[in-house]
């Protein structure tokens, strides 16, 4: 396993995090599955679990802490929160009155009494940057979290998060976590440049695509129910997109057949390739997830094997940019982008 520094924090932790998306009901995971999970992930040398508050609305983070207690020390703990957490509307977003009640809620579940990293899961557009970073900080200084980050922003989002935080004196996010995969590449173009400008870990997520890239999806060959009932629309051929992904997934294959290489190995070397990146987050959801992507740990990409992957899927390009979860609210929403009809015109 390689361990590289988190940012500027000059806490080391490994190129494959184990994250913990599919522990509880939405990867139908029990507790004995995740703590076998978390015991083989620590022996092959992985120390960054993430988790977050909303995974199976805090089953995950109350199966991470069952799994690591007696060993809290030798682990560096992430999770999230910003995402609803029910019907209520203030048990969502990034305002001081949420993060400060809804950290204490994970540290409960999570049985310890300071998370390493804590970071907001979406950007939260009603809330201003420097309340946020306010509260953040306080937590920091309270002693309940270590650093703090963000995690799918846009790029823009980075920056004037930044520039909060040296415009108010507060704490700066120390990571991002982005989706990047090689058949999402977007990130390449505008948040890595950004992260690198201003000293950011980037801990990525989804490097397998949602499955596209673990080898098992393949033309001709019958999607697993698990995923086809899950998101359905990311597996349906006749959407254009799809079928793009279809055909690169089939030209990816041959080169991971050429190179000697299983595609979860070119997948997970692609990603952590990238001098930007710092850790590839993979969310097993069965022991045999695990170990099929733990084999790829140490797996390094030579240079015409990159080039390879850049001719099939050019840098900078997301083949499913629908899927990225960074968009501007005023492309989803025509009220934010269009003038009223008293607004003097």
């Amino acid at each position: 396993m390689l361990y590289r520094t988190l940012g500027r924090t000059g806490v080391q932790v490994s190129s494959l995090a184990l994250g913990a998306m599919n522990f509880g009901a939405i990867g139908d995971t029990t507790q004995d599955d995740a703590t076998a999970m978390v015991d083989v992930a620590l022996e092959a040398g992985v120390n960054l679990i993430d988790t977050a508050d909303m995974y199976s609305q805090g089953g995950s983070e109350e199966m991470v802490g069952k799994a690591i207690a007696g060993r809290r020390d030798d682990i560096v703990l992430a999770t999230k929160a910003s995402m609803p957490m029910g019907d209520e509307p203030n048990h969502r977003g990034a305002s001081r009155r949420w993060l400060v009640a809804e950290l204490d809620h994970s540290l409960q579940r999570l049985g310890v009494d300071h998370v390493d990293l804590f970071q907001i899961h979406r950007w939260d557009p009603t809330t201003s940057d420097e309340e946020t970073l306010s509260a953040l900080t306080d937590l920091q200084r309270a002693g309940k979290i270590r650093y703090f980050g963000s995690s799918t922003f846009p790029a823009y989002r980075i920056v004037q998060a930044e520039w909060a935080a040296r415009e108010n004196r507060l704490g700066r996010y120390v990571t991002e976590q982005p989706s990047y995969s090689i058949l999402q590449r977007g990130i390449e173009a505008h948040v890595l440049p950004v992260t690198q400008e201003y000293g950011i870990g980037v801990l990525v997520w989804s490097p397998l695509a949602s499955g596209w890239l673990s080898g098992a999806v393949r033309q001709g060959r019958e999607i697993a129910t698990h995923r086809s009932a899950f998101m359905p629309q990311r597996f349906d051929l006749a959407i254009p997109a799809n079928q793009a992904r279809m055909d690169a997934v089939e030209k990816l294959a041959k080169v991971a057949d050429e190179a000697g290489l299983t595609m979860i190995q070119l997948a997970l070397g692609f990603v952590t390739a990238h001098p930007a990146v710092t850790s590839a987050i993979i969310g097993p959801r069965t022991m045999d997830h695990l170990t099929s992507q733990l084999a790829a740990a140490d797996t390094v990409l030579t240079a015409d094997v990159l080039d390879a992957v850049d001719a099939i899927v050019a840098p900078g390009v997301d083949l499913a940019p629908e899927e990225k979860f960074d968009v501007p609210p005023a492309l989803l929403d025509p009220s934010l982008r269009r003038r009223g009809r008293d607004d003097g015109r």
